[in-house]
């Protein structure tokens, strides 16, 4: 599946958003990939999610246990990849602010999972993911995602597997260019919310 392909299907759904958006990161942004619109087609999910599996396997890290994903936004592309992998499908949650496993999900010191997450900026939610497996003693071999944002500049601290990289800019609210900061901010995204 090619960047365009990708593309296509967020355009279709109304997910590749223009405007000034605020970022999970903080960073501001003139693009917004609004990923919930394109999961709520199980038939873009299922093309999308396909093929990341096909580009796990190719990769080399379709043998492990399970998948894991940060809650919120990676449990559709989580358990969608998983299906297709036929792994089991698991996420952390926030408690207090940090990750943790809940509802029961359990990983076994030093079982191979791999993360699967929707969209890379900064890798943030990736890399605190992997801390909360890590802590269990399980074992990280790579993660992946839909669309790499970073262009794989995030650094995750294990291989990353991106379906496609889609470089969109990025900027600290106090270094918008004039065009930006003509245009009221949103914040579309879940981290922060209750």
């Amino acid at each position: 599946m090619t960047t365009e392909d990708v593309l296509s299907l967020f355009r279709e759904s109304g997910a590749l958003l223009q405007g000034h958006f605020i970022l999970s990161s903080g960073l501001r942004s003139p693009v917004f990939l609004q990923k919930a619109r394109v999961f709520m087609h199980p038939d873009k999910a299922e093309k999308l999610c396909k093929a990341l599996a096909e580009k796990i396997i190719a990769a080399g890290y379709g043998d492990v246990s399970q998948i894991v994903s940060p809650a919120v936004g990676g449990i559709i592309p989580g358990y969608e990849t998983a299906r297709h992998l036929k792994k089991p499908a698991i996420y952390t949650e926030r408690v207090n602010g940090v990750f943790e496993l809940r509802r029961g999900f359990e990983i076994a010191p030093g079982e191979k999972v791999i993360i699967v997450e929707d969209i890379v900026s900064t890798g943030l939610s990736i890399r605190e993911c992997i801390d909360a497996v890590r802590r269990i003693g399980a074992n990280v071999v790579a993660a992946a995602c839909l669309i790499d944002r970073s262009a794989g500049e995030a650094d995750i601290g294990v291989p990353l597997i991106a379906l496609t990289q889609y470089k969109v800019p990025a900027y600290p609210a106090d270094q918008l260019p004039p065009e930006l900061a003509a245009i009221p901010a949103i914040k579309p995204g879940s981290r922060g919310l209750a």
